[in-house]
């Protein structure tokens, strides 16, 4: 299992393949989140509206990819 790591100034939560029942686009590669795929979901603190679904690896890989955009 993943283990997730807490990141400052966002709430980050896990979300379980059968939470997961529509389609995102995953805000570090742009690529789709499938329903029933397992992922994590990460809200800024002062932006909440700014929430973003990510898959496992963009979100471990954040630190080290260049921003969509």
């Amino acid at each position: 299992m993943h283990k997730l790591e807490p990141e400052p100034g966002f709430d980050v939560r896990r979300v379980q393949p059968f939470e997961a029942t529509k389609r995102y686009i995953c805000g570090g590669c742009g690529n789709a989140i499938e329903p029933g795929v397992g992922h994590v979901v990460a809200v800024p603190h002062d932006a909440v509206d700014l929430r973003r679904h990510w898959h496992w690896g963009c979100w471990s890989a954040r630190r080290r990819r260049r921003p969509l955009g």
